[in-house]
């Protein structure tokens, strides 16, 4: 199934994105902020991605950027949605290597026209599908790196959030994990 990854911090952009483009048969993961799209990138492995221009931490243009940017990702297409308030940037989405734009709200039948032929040329380009598993059940090491946008300091406000101010105590240690882990990829 094709996947996509709609990355908007509005809760009617999520809902109406993911309506439409599920009844049309494909897989939708959803993310409200920047950060967690690129989180989300390397476990969803999308076909597209559908990223608001204007979000917390990291806009649509940086997504669009990174997938670009990135080897694993380079069979990716990036859609950019700019609602009414949103002001959007054509220059800024040129220079991301934008493969489309849409407005908000979304209008199926818009949506479906921008996304669809992006959806088919990603797959094509994937060729026969997501990296084999190896025997030891992991996917194999990418080519050449993935590019990193790795921040400390996000990456230890997000172990603090998901595990509250109560654990204070493990915090430091858990974060120094985390990056740890994100370094050696």
């Amino acid at each position: 199934m094709t996947r996509i990854l709609l990355a908007d911090d509005s809760p009617h952009a999520q809902r109406m994105g993911e309506q439409i483009l599920s009844e049309e048969g494909f897989e939708v993961v959803t993310v409200s902020d920047g950060d967690s799209a690129l989180l989300r990138l390397e476990d969803v492995d999308p076909d597209l991605v559908l990223a608001g221009v204007a979000m917390a931490h990291r806009s649509g243009y940086e997504i669009c950027q990174y997938v670009k940017l990135s080897p694993r990702h380079k069979h990716v297409r990036v859609v950019l949605a700019a609602g009414v308030k949103d002001q959007l940037d054509e220059a800024e989405a040129r220079r991301a290597q934008a493969d489309g734009i849409v407005q908000k709200p979304f209008q199926a039948s818009v949506l479906l026209s921008v996304v669809k032929p992006l959806v088919e040329m990603a797959v094509k380009e994937r060729g026969s599908g997501p990296p084999a598993i190896a025997a030891s059940g992991k996917r194999p090491a990418p080519k050449a790196p993935v590019v990193a946008l790795i921040d400390p300091e996000r990456v230890q406000a997000a172990v603090t959030v998901a595990l509250d101010a109560s654990l204070s105590g493990i915090i430091d240690e858990i974060t120094e994990k985390v990056l740890i882990a994100l370094s050696a990829r």
